[in-house]
């Protein structure tokens, strides 16, 4: 009985570690292709992108309260708030994907 669960085990782990190495591989392909090379400048400009579009966003939240029509400066928030989420969400996929490997830094 234990030598059949150590075996089971040991089968799922190398499965897994199979199916990682593979999704690894096809990461690094795929996004390879799109992002052949990055390098400091280009990832500071696009964290100084993201920058940008949070002081937007807190920018327009502190100025709601003050706004002729509210309703509309809320709406305006939320499309600010949107906007800096996504690029903020793509920032740290973009360093996951350094983090992992997939892409080159030059």
């Amino acid at each position: 009985m234990f030598d059949d669960d150590s075996a089971r085990l040991r089968k799922q782990q190398r499965f897994l570690s199979e199916v990682e190495m593979a999704i690894r591989d096809a990461n690094r392909r795929i996004i390879h292709e799109r992002i052949p090379d990055l390098d400091r400048q280009r990832f500071v400009t696009f964290a100084t992108f993201v920058a940008r579009l949070r002081a937007d966003y807190l920018a327009e939240a502190l100025a709601t309260e003050s706004a002729p029509d509210q309703v509309q400066a809320v709406e305006s928030l939320r499309l600010r708030r949107r906007a800096f989420a996504e690029a903020r969400d793509a920032f740290a996929a973009l360093e996951r994907a350094v983090e992992r490997g997939y892409v080159d830094i030059g």
